[in-house]
């Protein structure tokens, strides 16, 4: 398979699942659930930006752009079922977000400075973003082969 190829169904695979994860995050917003964690707010404020516009920017880039083209990358290095490596894949994105962005953003180390609940809910967040991402591109990348009908 031509890794052009992998990588385009990659970042539809990870549109797919950035556009789910954004569903969620504005329906926990919606709901008043975990105020304090709005990753689209911090963006925002780290960007110096005046408009939420800018953080959905860079959610949406970052989604679909770096994190699809890396997952196409890393894939055939990850083990287990297809949306299974996605959330492993999306553990490690976690852990990047944990200890860079959410000190830059103020948040504290783990994002603890929002409370100790921060860190849990974005870990099942961004699992739930990497499973439709592994899923989706193991459908798309790897179909399985046709199975014979026996009457």
């Amino acid at each position: 398979m031509n890794s052009g190829t992998n990588i385009a169904k990659g970042i539809g695979s990870s549109f797919v699942a950035t556009i789910v994860l954004s569903a969620i995050m504005l329906m926990k917003q919606a709901m008043g659930l975990m105020p304090q964690l709005n990753p689209i707010g911090m963006i925002t404020q780290m960007s110096g930006a005046g408009s939420p516009l800018m953080g959905w920017l860079v959610h949406f880039f970052i989604g679909i752009i770096l994190w699809g083209v890396a997952y196409a990358w890393l894939d055939p290095f990850l083990a287990g079922p297809r949306w299974f490596r996605g959330a492993t894949f999306a553990t490690g994105a976690w852990l990047l977000m944990m200890i860079v962005m959410m000190p830059m953003a103020g948040a504290g180390f783990f994002g603890l400075h929002l409370g100790m609940m921060a860190p849990i809910a974005t870990l099942v967040l961004h699992w739930i973003y990497g499973a439709v991402l592994g899923a989706l591109y193991g459908t798309w990348a790897h179909p399985e082969p046709a199975q014979p009908v026996h009457a």
